[in-house]
């Protein structure tokens, strides 16, 4: 079947992979913003820890490996490019290549699964921005629809947490709490977007699956930024584990379901600030993987862009909200109010 698409365009966050990239990467993820540059410098010291090198440059090397002979498999022969929000390889770089290559129309797979400013609007804004730097040769750009109640995301997800529930006794796994983790976002986002019904959509389809039960698992934040006096979702990751060690909770799994892949915010955040917590209050705290390039998950990325190309095929959807749009709406995932700088209170 004849479609108007000639490439895919994957797009990512990007990361630093050198002592050198980490502050010129952080003002490019931080510009525009009201961070102070002493919590630009605090974040710096995190990716300083781990030699100044991200994992998800290489974390999205190493899905664009799985993903094409996956496509190609199912008959999807469409070249694929990849560009970075915010480090090489950048947009406006990729988008020159996609020209130079005679490239018209693209769908782009951006790896994010929730709808927020962050996670989706912001992306197209990218885009847009990559399109005017190149000019009027730049090919048209559809981004996927997020998905982050498709079946076999769902299941991707339950196999990583039930891997991490087998590390426990059989009793011992009947009284575990399972934390699934996402980045925080300012009030002021998530009052005008659906990110938080999103992920508590996901949370609710894993434990469902799991045969959890409700009293059993959270949806809790970590790696918030921005200035201390502005309102970010909450509970924070290392405040639950306090108020779980305080009710006499003893095990907990903690699973970064708002993450794709295990990049330095987990690294950091889970498997440094949050296992330090744990272990300083005596808890077993195991960690659960991404879904990275978990087989189904990535069957999952193939069947979304087969999707686009064939509008006849069914858009699979599970829980009570059914299938997110193709087209964004004009107003979907407005950016945040952006309030003066002023000091801490």
């Amino acid at each position: 079947m004849s479609h108007p698409y000639d490439a895919i365009l994957v797009v990512g966050f990007g990361g630093p992979e050198g002592r050198e990239d980490v502050i010129p990467f952080l003002e490019n993820v931080l510009r525009g913003r009201n961070v102070p540059r002493e919590r630009m410098l605090e974040v710096a010291e995190h990716y300083y820890h781990f030699d100044g090198v991200s994992p998800i440059n290489q974390q999205v090397r190493d899905l664009l490996d799985v993903l094409k002979p996956e496509l190609r498999e199912h008959g999807i022969e469409l070249p694929v490019y990849w560009g970075n929000r915010n480090w090489h390889p950048m947009l406006a770089d990729t988008m020159q290549q996609m020209i130079d290559d005679g490239v018209k129309r693209a769908i782009a797979l951006v790896l994010s699964s929730f709808s927020s400013y962050s996670g989706c609007r912001q992306y197209r804004e990218d885009i847009g921005r990559a399109q005017e730097a190149v000019g009027k040769q730049a090919p048209a750009v559809d981004k996927l629809r997020v998905w982050y109640n498709h079946p076999d995301f769902i299941s991707a997800n339950v196999d990583c947490v039930r891997r991490s529930l087998e590390k426990f006794t059989v009793d011992t796994q009947e009284s575990s709490h399972i934390a699934f983790t996402a980045h925080s976002i300012p009030k002021s986002m998530a009052d005008h977007c659906r990110y938080e019904e999103q992920l508590t959509e996901t949370c609710r389809l894993i434990a469902d699956e799991l045969a959890i039960a409700a009293d059993r698992w959270q949806l809790v934040y970590q790696s918030r930024s921005g200035r201390p006096q502005d309102p970010w979702l909450e509970p924070d990751i290392c405040d639950h584990l306090r108020n779980l060690n305080a009710i006499g909770v003893e095990n907990v799994i903690a699973h970064p379901v708002g993450f794709l892949s295990d990049h330095m915010e987990v690294l950091y955040d889970l498997d440094d600030e949050a296992a330090k917590v744990s272990q300083e209050l005596g808890m077993h705290m195991e960690r659960a993987p991404t879904v990275g390039i978990h087989p189904t998950f990535v069957s999952m990325l193939r069947k979304l862009i087969a999707e686009r190309l064939d509008e006849s095929m069914a858009q699979e959807a599970i829980g009570q909200f059914g299938p997110s749009h193709n087209v964004c709406p004009i107003d979907c995932c407005p950016a945040p109010v952006r309030l003066p700088s002023r000091p801490a209170s």
